[in-house]
């Protein structure tokens, strides 16, 4: 067994914040199951939103959010998070973070501010189309060299620990979690009082996506097991403009192109979004990503374009020089040619119930960034503020966690990890077989536009892959795709089981049965609870 007085679970922004400000106080240990550099943060290429402008104020940034989130936002959260934004800016600035500039009008030199949908204001700080990878880079050096602090590269978490599980007669609590080390095929038993979620979404959980291999839903589906509440899941985002390419399935091309001037048009050239939305390109994305299906739906179109080819080069090679030479190695010039563009799944809404310190309904257990539901996103979020959220909200977990520590220490003991007569898995494919299947169920009924039909379908059929997995997971050696396929089951089921429970449609949960905005019922979060 190994202890450590935190234990961070997964390597993106919001963990590393954490565990940089953790480290002046005890020992650190970071769990992600890739390398360290792989995260959904290193593939955010928008930016973060926050108020530094004469221009914008708090309180508009604060009404921006509450429209996208279309009622669900808890305004106490969304007023926290964006008033304290630019001071955790500052701190990221203050550890090499460099944010693009411009020079103003008067000769010096400004932030240059992006904007994108849903934005009223330009407010947008971004590092050309790599924000999120060059926040991880800053990040990531200053973590290598802290001494307190230990990553655990290609190990990836199994289940928490808690004390109820373990039989204890106390307030369950999280005190450790195992931990298979990939190479070893090893699983190790790690203690702490501390331990903290940031591992992401789940956006693998749908056949197209913007996210990354890594983005399975472990978090949300390893809190379910350990008894925590989760709220929220039927919001999940699809990204209006993933690049429709067959060999580039997981391409984001980011909003800021919109923000840019970038416009929506047909294969015949035609803009469309006038018929949708007064604010055009620049609305919402949950109204944009429903535009573009229903065109697609219409013309029996595979896709539609984003065209920026208006604008000069210069400054699309140099505003945007990762889809520029990404696109351009496919045949595709933006500087004179459409983009093909579909709707993908992008960010997850819900999540892990928590407050404004990070904390669960669990004892010990803290959840930070896209793994997390703190009410700032409500039914639908507004871009670029999941960055925001993740700097502000490591901030507050770790000043929460780092007082209760040295007060709320647990004496347990933590039994090894026992394999029993298991054996290797045999035939892989079952596994790919199964992780296609949830896949493409989600994306056929659980998608953009839904359906009781659809969703009862879904979830019959979770169901019995669900049990499937289960056996698997007991009769053989517990590898990370088999891990990644159970998390993915649980996380999928609790997506279907949240949206069945929304009998309206509310931001990005749309439903063919249910189009408009229900009674006052529904103006309340979807929170399930595993007991």
């Amino acid at each position: 067994m190994k202890t450590f007085d935190y234990v961070v679970v997964g390597s993106g922004l919001a963990g590393l914040t954490f565990a940089l400000k953790a480290a002046d106080r005890g020992t650190v240990a970071i769990v992600t199951k890739k390398s360290r550099a792989d995260s959904n943060t290193a593939w955010a290429q928008g930016g973060i939103a926050c108020v530094t402008s004469s221009e914008d104020s708090i309180a508009i940034h604060v009404r921006d959010t509450l429209v996208a989130g279309d009622g669900l936002c808890d305004e106490e959260v969304v007023r926290a998070i964006v008033s304290e934004g630019p001071e955790r800016i500052a701190e990221l600035v203050a550890l090499g973070m460099h944010f693009d500039e411009r020079i103003a009008a008067n000769g010096r030199r400004e932030i240059d501010l992006g904007r994108e949908g849903g934005h009223s204001k330009r407010r947008i700080l971004h590092a050309r189309d790599a924000t999120g990878f060059e926040i991880e880079k800053v990040l990531l050096g200053v973590v290598e060299a802290h001494p307190n602090i230990t990553v655990l590269e290609k190990h990836m978490a199994v289940d928490l620990i808690t004390t109820g599980k373990l039989g204890y007669a106390m307030q369950d609590s999280c005190v450790g979690l195992y931990v298979l080390d990939e190479t070893t095929g090893d699983v190790e038993t790690l203690r702490t009082d501390v331990t903290v979620l940031g591992t992401g979404g789940c956006g693998r959980v749908y056949l197209y996506t913007t996210n990354p291999e890594i983005a399975t839903g472990d978090g949300v589906a390893m809190a379910w097991r350990a008894g925590a509440a989760i709220t929220n899941m039927e919001f999940m985002q699809f990204h209006p403009t993933c690049l429709y390419h067959p060999k580039e399935k997981s391409f984001l091309i980011t909003e800021a192109v919109r923000g840019e001037g970038g416009i929506l048009i047909d294969d015949k050239g035609r803009r469309f979004m006038e018929n949708y939305d007064e604010r055009l390109e620049l609305a919402p994305r949950d109204i944009v990503a429903r535009a573009i299906d229903s065109e697609m739906k219409r013309t029996g179109k595979p896709c539609v374009f984003l065209d920026i080819s208006h604008k000069p080069k210069e400054f699309i090679r140099g505003r945007f020089p990762t889809i520029y030479e990404t696109c351009l190695g496919l045949g595709i010039d933006i500087t004179s040619q459409p983009i093909p563009v579909v709707p993908a799944a992008h960010y997850q809404c819900g999540g892990i119930k928590t407050n404004l310190s990070g904390e669960t309904t669990v004892r010990g257990l803290y959840a930070v960034g896209e793994v997390a539901s703190t009410g700032l996103h409500g039914a639908n979020r507004l871009a670029s503020n999941s960055l925001l959220e993740a700097l502000v909200m490591a901030h507050r977990a770790e000043a929460k966690a780092s007082r209760n520590h040295h007060r709320q220490q647990i004496e347990v003991f933590l039994p090894e990890w026992l394999p029993g007569k298991v054996q290797d898995v045999d035939e892989m494919v079952v596994i790919y077989h199964n992780w296609d299947e949830i896949r493409r169920l989600m994306w056929d009924y659980v998608g953009i536009v839904r359906t009781d039909k659809r969703l009862q379908r879904a979830a019959t059929r979770l169901r019995n892959l669900q049990t499937e997995i289960q056996e698997f997971y007991w009769n053989f050696k517990i590898t990370a795709d088999l891990l990644e396929l159970r998390n993915l089951a649980t996380t999928a089921s609790l997506i279907v089981d949240c949206a069945i429970s929304r009998k309206e449609s509310r931001g990005l949960h749309y439903t063919l049965d249910y189009p408009r905005h229900g009674d006052a019922k529904f103006l309340r979060d979807t929170v399930i609870r595993r007991f």
